[in-house]
């Protein structure tokens, strides 16, 4: 077999030995003017040298290369931020053997002063805390009371409850029914619902319905406490065919049964006897006003009670119910204190302050009307 790449050298190169690579077997040389490191830095790999001869010519382009260093290519480039601020510039890098300028600041270039950084942003907020909860949190009572405003509304529906009810019965149903839409309608405002036209309907509805069975049944209480189951039946029904959250129906099942309750239970008044309604709606408006006087809140609850009992004893005095009037007077007190309180909790809306802050004090004192009047007159 003929040796071709050797007969091919030696007919180019006829006084220069062969040494077995021919020209493909030279070694490469380095270029002129670049040092060995630096052309190996640029270039960024070093050739494997071989130290084996090889028969085949074309031996020589296989030689294994290993990469050394960073190229240009493959250089980590920096992170670019997403927000960048006033006067920042993002750096680069730079081509080899060049050196980039340092960016100015902010301050030598005389613009403005890079912003202030800010926190990550939040997918869900941060919590924005009531009036309630800062109270609570600074060491306030969150409690405000309705005032002297519904206080003397209050009173006015009481005068007119105690009014008709010396009347006669048809005309106590005027300011009774008045009474339970306010009630139905500030109980829910309480709750923080609103509008709920459908609930404070059917609260309302129940009232009336209770007062039809009242007047049908001779004013017997039973007609009252029928009627309340009723409801609070048709309330569960209609809250289980809504289609809103569970919890959501809940608190609306909630509301409505309480809202029909009140609403029903202040028809005690049509239930009680005549007298007894006048003393204690008398008891009622009058306890009510001396505890919308500005005074400490112990005291305001003590000269409350003996305002209702004054009044009950005055009211006794000109019905005949007498001196007993006095704990009737009293106890219908005791109640509307409670149902002011109610009225006033957690930073209540003026809106809750005319409707719940009027009537649940009346709506309240309604069984204990009922009760003490039967068991006292």
């Amino acid at each position: 077999m003929t040796d071709q790449p050797n007969q091919r050298y030696q007919q180019n190169h006829p006084n220069q030995p062969y040494d077995g690579y021919g020209p493909y077997g030279q070694q490469p040389r380095e270029p002129q003017g670049w040092p060995e490191q630096g052309y190996q830095q640029h270039h960024g790999y070093q050739e494997h040298r071989g130290t084996q001869e090889h028969d085949d010519p074309y031996a020589a382009q296989q030689y294994t290369q290993q990469w050394q260093g960073q190229t240009w290519e493959t250089q980590t480039q920096p992170p670019v931020s997403a927000r960048t601020t006033a006067g920042e510039e993002t750096a680069y890098p730079a081509p080899y053997g060049y050196e980039a300028p340092a960016p100015a600041s902010a301050e030598a270039v005389g613009g403005p002063a890079p912003a202030p950084e800010y926190g990550p942003a939040t997918v869900a907020g941060n919590a924005r805390l009531t009036e309630a909860q800062r109270a609570r949190a600074e060491g306030r009572s969150p409690i405000i009371e309705p005032g002297m405003q519904p206080a003397a509304l209050t009173a006015l529906l009481g005068l007119l409850l105690a009014g008709a009810a010396a009347v006669g019965t048809y005309a106590l149903l005027v300011p009774l029914v008045v009474l339970q839409a306010v009630t139905a309608a500030g109980w829910f405002r309480l709750n923080g619902m609103w509008p709920a036209r459908q609930g404070i309907a059917l609260g309302f509805a129940g009232a009336l319905a209770a007062d039809a069975a009242l007047l049908v049944s001779g004013r017997s209480p039973s007609a009252i406490l029928g009627t309340l189951g009723v409801w609070v039946l048709l309330a569960l029904v209609l809250q289980l065919r809504s289609h809103a959250d569970p919890d959501e129906r809940m608190y609306g099942l909630m509301a409505t049964v309480a809202a029909s309750a009140l609403a029903i239970v202040a028809g005690g008044y049509l239930a009680a006897e005549a007298d007894a309604v006048t003393v204690g709606a008398v008891g009622v408006a009058v306890a009510v006003l001396a505890r919308a006087v500005p005074l400490p809140t112990a005291a305001s609850v003590v000269v409350a009670l003996l305002a209702g009992a004054g009044a009950g004893i005055a009211a006794g005095a000109l019905t005949g119910v007498g001196t007993p009037g006095a704990l009737l007077g009293a106890g219908a007190g005791a109640c509307a204190l409670i149902g002011h309180r109610v009225a006033s909790y957690d930073y209540p809306s003026r809106f809750v302050h005319f409707t719940a802050g009027v009537a649940l004090p009346l709506a309240a004192a309604a069984p204990v009307v009922y009760v003490l009047g039967r068991a006292l007159v």
